[in-house]
């Protein structure tokens, strides 16, 4: 798939620069950053629900046990 994005002279020469610095294509460097961003969103979100079970129900339960209760929502 293919992306385009408009960005202003200082952005672009600010990710073609940052992207040069760090030995990798401008598309590698867009692409981490939007899988991260992704990746962070999600781990915040099961957070959440984690922290608002454990306020409703306090009692401690196994890792495991907890794993599958969030991924099955």
């Amino acid at each position: 798939m293919t992306i385009s994005l408009r960005l202003s002279d200082e952005d672009a020469d600010l990710i073609k620069r940052y992207s040069e610095l760090h030995n990798i294509s401008v598309s590698e460097l867009v692409r981490q950053a939007v899988l991260e961003k992704i990746e962070d969103e999600y781990d915040l979100k099961v957070y959440q629900m984690a922290a608002e079970g454990y306020k409703a129900d306090p009692a401690a339960k196994p890792l495991d046990d907890v794993e599958k209760e969030i991924l099955s929502r």
